[in-house]
């Protein structure tokens, strides 16, 4: 489950990269053509449409936030091809509105439409859940049961990976800076058994790739530790813990964490959708419970924000002073460095401040949920909104979900005063974009697994401008490039925007920039940049697949002229250069079994890949059989090498012997790719 903003889902880079990677013969020629990836983009962005906004001051009370939302919602739903949705805010200690929309079962399997119910309809909010797993462990280190830079193995009955001395500790895990890799097996599921949460997380868990506490990169993983610290320091079950210690003192009766959902909850829950055309999806299953689990109404998720604002009289679930604490940024430069200059986590909340206005929140993504949750601590005020499909597009529910959060900043909060002008001057923002400039990938990402081959589709290319400006393709959390400006010495505004990003830079080097909270960007490998990937996999693979169609096509070829040779007596040497083929024979059949081997684990990995993205469980068995597919390519450059030895021994000719060479070459390049991107693995756990 993944914020709002980002894979993600799920999210644009994970748009972007399914697409790729259910083109590969498209890239392939592409490349060939030496075409980079990044190149089919515009020189100049095209900036986002603005969030309509009435002009003039709106009082935030009910008539005037239901007729906006009136206005906004319901076309909007039909147009994205979204079942239904709810809407709910919270003002100065009470509940603004609560507002649904569109239908929670569109009827599509047989029966009557259902509609949202905006009191009682359920809905599963994703990694929203994880707001309450930071309010858990915070209820833990208000009592003193748990410590914030205290090593988590004080509080943990088990391993987890470590590849760097540093401790582990909360506030890493609530900041999503552990410095764990992602996995996505077992994310997301259906069926009708409970996940038992000290066996997902004890057993083959991801590695640690980054020092703790200097890189934020996000983790299902680490918020699902933090919850299962909970669950062995206080000694009760996770989903009872939150059910006893924070839903039922806020008042929310018709939430809970338990999967499948209790029989008196299950005929209240929305249907999940891909479109609203579609049939419905599963209930689904979340592996890790704390990291996504939860189902709510919208009114108990009313009841949350007052109870996280500290209202009086709303259920008390954490003090006044560790609400504080735990609503402000919790890492500073003595560990981010000048990262701390974007976007910061707190411990639990994403920093999302808007029009000058202090902002923390957290969104999150099932395979059909959608949801945001925004806090203005400052103005006691709270909007929750959550929808029940995907949409016609991948960015469809981010887009509306900008339109609404967005809409109703603008509307209710709107900027006091223009933004500050920058203080860098022109030469040094020519020489920090000349800097900056090259190819990054997301710190988010799986390096020690086969989804590491994701890397060589989702890369980000920053281009200096003439006039020291910064072209970003595609901009921070988006599917679009986007314009930044230097405003401080290595911190980045968008153009004709808000977003605000970071560098950080030693030795006039990039190491990583921070675009939000959780999410940071860090130089690419040069070997595996999309400049180098991508040719080598795109013409590698274009060369075999020729090949692999040639194979029956000379097959029959050489049948022929077999024939014509037994029926004559004149032509002694071409039954010369026939022994001479014979004798490679055994060369050319295993160079040629291994071309197509090549081949098949290419589109075998692509069809893994997109079902791993979908959120779909592969076996071990089918990804081991993948991986034998790819030996056999990979082993297949011996008799390739022979062949080629062979092609210029007899004098075959520099077609023949041009073709051998090119062969190779491509199983070559297959092979590192493999091996660099780690297809080949001992590990086969994603």
């Amino acid at each position: 489950m993944s914020p709002t903003y980002e894979l993600p889902t799920q999210r644009p880079g994970r748009v972007r990269t399914l697409a790729a990677l259910a083109a590969v013969g498209a890239l392939a020629i592409t490349v060939a053509a030496g075409l980079p990836a990044s190149a089919a983009t515009a020189s100049e962005p095209t900036p986002p449409p603005p969030v309509s906004a009435p002009a003039g001051e709106h009082a935030l009370e009910q008539a005037d936030v239901d007729a906006w939302l009136d206005g906004l919602l319901p076309s909007a739903l039909e147009s994205a091809g979204i079942a239904g949705g709810v809407v709910t805010v919270v003002d100065d200690g009470k509940v603004v509105t609560t507002r649904g929309y569109g239908y929670a079962d569109t009827g599509t399997t047989g029966g009557e439409a259902v509609p949202v119910d905006p009191e009682s309809t359920l809905f599963r909010p994703g990694s929203v859940s994880k707001l309450f797993t930071a309010t858990a462990a915070m209820q833990l280190v208000e009592s003193g049961d748990v410590d914030l830079d205290t090593d988590i193995a004080e509080y943990l009955d088990f391993d987890v990976p470590r590849s760097f001395d540093g401790p582990i500790t909360m506030r890493h895990l609530l900041t999503h800076t552990a410095g764990f890799e992602e996995r996505l097996g077992g994310l997301i599921g259906s069926g009708d058994v409970s996940p038992v949460l000290r066996d997902e997380l004890a057993e083959d868990p991801p590695e640690q790739v980054y020092e703790p506490g200097t890189v934020p990169a996000y983790s299902n993983y680490g918020n699902s530790l933090a919850g299962y610290i909970v669950e062995h320091v206080s000694g009760v079950p996770f989903e009872e813990y939150v059910q006893q210690n924070i839903l039922t003192p806020a008042g929310m009766t018709s939430s809970t964490f338990e999967q499948p959902l209790p029989d008196a909850l299950r005929d209240r829950m929305s249907k999940g959708y891909a479109t609203s055309a579609d049939a419905p999806g599963p209930f689904e299953i979340v592996g890790t419970p704390p990291a996504g689990a939860l189902t709510a109404s919208a009114p108990d998720m009313a009841r949350f924000m007052l109870a996280q604002l500290g209202e009086p009289g709303t259920g008390s679930i954490l003090e006044p002073g560790t609400l504080d604490l735990m609503h402000a940024p919790a890492l500073d430069e003595s560990s981010l460095g000048n990262l701390a200059a974007s976007p910061r986590m707190t411990l639990g909340f994403f920093d999302e401040s808007r029009n000058g206005r202090w902002i923390i929140g957290h969104g999150g993504d099932t395979n059909y949920f959608h949801s945001h949750l925004q806090l203005y601590p400052e103005e006691r005020t709270g909007i929750f909104v959550s929808f029940n499909s995907t949409g016609d597009s991948g960015l469809a529910t981010l887009e509306l979900r900008d339109a609404v959060l967005h809409g109703f900043t603008d509307r209710y909060f709107p900027a006091e005063s223009a933004p500050a002008a920058g203080t860098v001057d022109d030469a040094t923002a020519k020489e920090h974009a000349a800097i900056a400039e090259g190819s990054y990938v997301a710190s988010r990402g799986m390096q020690s697994t086969f989804l590491a081959s994701m890397e060589a589709f989702s890369t980000t290319q920053l281009t200096a401008r003439a006039d020291g400006r910064l072209l970003i393709t595609p901009g921070p959390l988006s599917d679009s490039p986007a314009l930044y400006e230097e405003i401080e010495p290595w911190v980045w505004r968008e153009v004709d925007g808000q977003r605000v990003i970071a560098m950080r830079v030693a030795d006039d080097k990039v190491e990583a920039i921070g675009i939000e909270g959780a999410f940071t960007l860090l130089p690419a490998q040069p070997e595996r940049a999309q400049a180098v990937a991508l040719p080598v996999l795109g013409v590698s693979a274009l060369i075999l697949l020729v090949a692999a169609v040639a194979w029956p096509v000379g097959a029959i070829t050489r049948r022929v002229r077999r024939r014509s040779v037994s029926g004559s007596t004149a032509v002694p040497e071409r039954a010369v250069r026939l022994h001479q083929e014979r004798s490679g024979r055994v060369a050319r059949l295993l160079t040629n079994i291994a071309t197509v081997c090549a081949v098949l684990a290419l589109g075998g990995w692509t069809a893994t890949v997109l079902t791993v993205m979908g959120l779909q469980d592969v076996s071990e068995f089918s990804l081991r059989q993948l991986q034998v597919v790819q030996g056999l390519g990979v082993l297949g450059i011996v008799p390739a090498a022979l062949q080629v030895v062979g092609a210029i021994r007899h004098r075959h000719g520099w077609r023949r012997i041009l073709g051998a060479v090119l062969v190779l070459l491509a199983l070559a390049g297959i092979a590192w790719f493999a091996v660099e991107f780690r297809l080949l693995a001992p590990s086969v756990s994603y």
